[in-house]
């Protein structure tokens, strides 16, 4: 492997990882394989690379590749990896739980507001006891009214930190 497809690799890689990092699943997918294309499968570093590409196989919907690939890797020459794709195989292979609707918080799709950016509807959070499946009411907030003026609270609390930072120093010495 020429230093040139290396440096081009480890580009690659970064890109893949980032690109993770921020929840860009099918992005990391595609460079993590354009750089595991161009690294040896059986090295260090191909197999850090392909243990990523199984992480975003996983975060991209494709369980199956995912898990297909930690097979593969079960049987890398580096310890290392091996170990990290049978630890990542039995995650990848757990039963997935059901989770009760009353666990979860759902996100208001926020591209219904005015452009006015004046009112904002928001969901009742009362529940009513009686288990009635009612449609929750909505209501209105009029932005004008609410009070934004400055506390100095961020302030204060800056000041606080950087004094105790300081001290901290200053006893260090």
């Amino acid at each position: 492997m020429s230093s040139e497809s290396l440096e081009i690799a480890k580009r690659r890689y970064r890109n893949g990882k980032a690109a993770f990092e921020n929840g860009e699943y099918r992005q990391a997918v595609e460079e993590l394989e354009k750089a595991c294309a161009l690294l040896g499968p059986n090295t260090r570093l191909g197999g850090e690379v392909q243990i990523w590409l199984a992480t975003a196989y996983e975060a991209a919907g494709q369980n199956q590749e995912a898990i297909a690939l930690c097979e593969r890797l079960k049987r890398h020459p580096y310890p290392d990896t091996s170990k990290e794709a049978r630890r990542l195989q039995y995650i990848l292979k757990a039963p997935k739980l059901k989770r009760p609707k009353k666990w979860m918080t759902q996100i208001p799709d926020l591209g219904e507001l005015s452009d006015e950016g004046s009112t904002i509807r928001l969901a009742a959070s009362a529940k009513k006891s009686s288990g009635n499946k009612e449609p929750e009411e909505l209501e209105f907030i009029d932005l004008s009214q609410v009070n934004t003026k400055d506390n100095r609270f961020i302030l204060l609390a800056l000041i606080i930190i950087v004094m105790t930072l300081a001290s901290l120093i200053w006893l260090s010495f």
